[in-house]
């Protein structure tokens, strides 16, 4: 290899690393998975994150960017070492970054590389990002979100917010398949129903003759009959029934328990996006911890029109669309309005086999 060779396989390399950390800053993972050789690995044991293979590294950065209120990215130069058609080298990156559940952290990292030469170019062959500083104060700084496009690649079409008219109209069949597919990816179970009567039918399928279980306060459970089925049907214990025959004045501690960690619990969501997250919202907090983990099952009824692309469109589906409709049906029911006090976001099930989400073709609830 001569010399002007050496030097051109160097820029190239230097020019692979920015268009890395580019496709990251603009929100265009199929661009960024494009950067590794088809069976090229990112690997971030920090995270913990390990994604081999394009369509991975893709999908896993979808699901990554959006739980991101920001991020920010930048690549210092570091090491190249050639050696014939591969190469390994290091970058230098520093990073701010701010979560949609509020995590945040300013942190200085290397990648350990090693590339390959295709025939398209160097490729990346693997990528391991290690973490070498951490601050997670919190950042005072906040983001411009109404400047977030850029207009000039595909990725900012993601981040131009739905019309709110959008949140009540049901997602079409590939979309349920590609939320159903990303759930099972994040350790749910998922299956595609036709309609609230193939849930019902299947609720009796899932949940065993005498479980004890805890139904959520859940527009969708009451409109299917399912919420009917478990609490007044005789065939579960259920707890939401001796929950209201005690005395709340002195029985507090009792209810909290029986809330907290039933056999199953049946609910529905809020929103539950494109890339495997769901979102539950609530007033009181008291149904979220047998949703979060204190029941050892868990089981969603979900209409098709809460599919939304991210978190971020999720949090807006909270805020403009159910919780207006729930704000209503609180102030007929109790004289009170409702308000989005306790968040839940599970973006992963660690537990296989405790989580399934039954996606529904038709909408209902809200």
């Amino acid at each position: 290899m001569n010399d002007f060779q050496a030097i051109a396989d160097r820029v190239e390399i230097e020019a692979l690393r920015g268009e890395f950390t580019d496709a990251a800053m603009m929100r265009d993972r199929p661009r960024l998975a494009s950067l590794f050789t088809p069976n090229g690995a990112l690997r971030m044991p920090n995270i913990p994150a390990e994604q081999v293979g394009q369509e991975e590294i893709r999908a896993g950065g979808e699901r990554l960017q959006s739980q991101w209120d920001f991020f920010v990215q930048t690549t210092h130069p570091g090491t190249i070492l050639l050696d014939g058609d591969t190469a390994t080298g290091r970058a230098y990156i520093q990073e701010l970054a701010r979560a949609l559940d509020g995590r945040q952290g300013l942190n200085y990292a290397v990648y350990h590389d090693r590339y390959q030469r295709t025939a398209d170019g160097w490729k990346f062959a693997e990528r391991v990002y290690e973490v070498r500083y951490l601050d997670t104060s919190p950042l005072a700084g906040t983001a411009p979100h109404a400047a977030q496009g850029s207009g000039t690649n595909p990725a900012d079409a993601t981040a131009t917010p739905a019309p709110a008219a959008s949140f009540a109209d049901p997602a079409s069949v590939e979309r349920l398949e590609r939320v159903a597919a990303a759930l099972r990816t994040n350790g749910f179970a998922a299956e595609i129903l036709d309609d609230a009567a193939a849930a019902r039918a299947r609720i009796k399928d899932l949940v065993p003759e005498g479980a004890s279980v805890l139904t959520g306060a859940s527009e969708t459970l009451r409109l299917s009959g399912i919420d009917e089925d478990i609490n007044t049907g005789g065939r579960y214990d259920a707890i939401r029934p001796r929950v209201l025959a005690i005395d709340r004045a002195t029985g507090a501690d009792e209810i909290r328990r029986l809330v907290a960690s039933p056999e199953f619990v049946v609910n529905s969501v809020a929103a539950v996006t494109e890339t495997g997250s769901l979102v539950l919202a609530s007033g009181s907090g008291s149904q979220l911890p047998a949703n979060a983990g204190g029941a050892a099952h868990a089981l969603w009824i979900v209409g098709a029109q809460k599919v939304v692309p991210d978190l971020r469109t999720a949090l807006r589906r909270v805020e403009e669309h159910a919780l207006p409709l729930e704000n209503a049906r609180a102030q007929a029911v109790y004289g009170m309005p409702s308000a989005v006090n306790r968040l839940l976001i599970l973006n992963a099930e660690p537990r296989p086999g405790r989580g399934t989400v039954l996606l529904l073709r038709e909408a209902i609830g809200y």
